[in-house]
């Protein structure tokens, strides 16, 4: 079946060198604009031969260290810098960013599970498909920016996924050591049907994500390992000039199914240990008490493995089923003289 072209189009040119910056338009016909668009900023920055990366971020719209990151950098990247070329959207899912909501505010669409889109889809599948169908394939290198949101605050990690093909895992890995986070992780997902990830990697691109922290906000550090980050990959890719910043990160690994844990009560959630402590296999991270009377016994939520603790919920209420904790085991270590990782292969 031979799809429609996207109804997205760039008023930047893709190919032309220098700087450009504009827009991409996604026509969106509403009660308050009959022939409305939506427009979605993009910044191109091209200049001699070279790779080309895509840099991404809002990809959910209440994660803000990828926006804060790239737009100043959309401003600050000069074109005499670069070899190659760099392709900046600050924000992929720009209705879900404008609200500050994770999912869009027009269909509900949660982009990074709706991959790889339609042309003749919902909003944010069009959305999906203009990257998937035209952007990702003019990429070597992929780097989207996420941290927690609203609902989730992590230890601030760059990332690559568990892969089929190991050639391209230990490029995608070699590339999370070059952003010199301080966490490096080698995971896996527990939803990666739809994802963005998948599409990407499915494509043969070296693909980096991250998890800066969370709660619905940014902060100066996690917007300062952002900045760096993105300066140090696109060094590691060859695009800007110099070697990537040499920072200590710690490498850790999101195994399977039993890094995560969730809720199995409604209620208050009061917390055991911090991000980054230590726990093991059995042992309570987090209480939920019963709000609906005194009295009763918490429910103890444990740990299914061992490991540090990565990631938890961060709002102080939960419902049952919500994402409450994610344990990562350590993989080895980095010291501050190097960004060569040692992992386990």
């Amino acid at each position: 079946m031979t799809l429609r072209p996207s109804p997205i189009t760039a008023t930047v040119d893709l190919a032309a060198r220098g700087v450009q910056h504009g827009h991409l338009r996604l026509p969106y016909s509403r009660d308050d604009s009959a022939w409305g668009s939506i427009m979605i900023p993009v910044t191109v920055i091209a200049n001699g031969d070279g790779p080309t990366a895509l840099l991404t971020g809002g990809n959910h719209g209440d994660e803000y260290e990828g926006p804060a990151a790239l737009f100043h950098l959309a401003r600050a990247l000069p074109a005499a810098d670069i070899r190659g070329r760099v392709i900046i959207v600050p924000a992929m899912n720009y209705p879900a960013f404008r609200a500050g909501t994770r999912t869009s505010p027009i269909d509900r669409g949660n982009l990074n599970r709706s991959f790889p889109g339609r042309p003749d889809g919902s909003i944010t599948e069009k959305i999906a498909d203009y990257f998937t169908r035209t952007l990702v394939p003019l990429a070597d290198l992929v780097l989207d920016i996420h941290s927690g949101g609203r609902t989730l605050d992590f230890l601030p990690f760059a990332a690559a996924h568990q892969l089929a093909d190991k050639a391209q895992e230990r490029r995608c890995l070699a590339a999370v050591g070059a952003f010199a986070a301080p966490y490096s992780m080698r995971m896996t997902e527990i939803d990666a049907v739809g994802m963005y990830d998948t599409t990407v990697e499915q494509l043969g691109k070296v693909f980096v994500t991250t998890e800066l922290r969370g709660g619905g906000t940014a902060t100066a550090e996690s917007v300062r390992i952002a900045l760096t980050g993105v300066r140090n990959v696109l060094r590691h890719a060859g695009i800007l000039p110099g070697v990537p910043e040499r920072c200590p990160t710690r490498w850790l690994t999101m195994a399977g199914d039993g890094c995560f844990g969730f809720a199995e009560a409604d209620g208050l959630v009061e917390p055991l240990i911090d991000l980054g402590q230590p726990v093991t296999r059995g042992a309570p991270i987090a209480r939920i008490h019963d709000v609906t009377r005194t009295g009763a016994a918490p429910f103890e939520h444990r740990a299914a493995t061992d490991g540090v603790l990565a990631g938890r919920h961060f709002p102080g209420l939960v419902r049952i089923g919500d994402c409450l904790s994610v344990v990562a085991a350590p993989d080895g270590t980095i010291g501050p003289a190097t960004n060569e990782a040692t992992v386990t292969t």
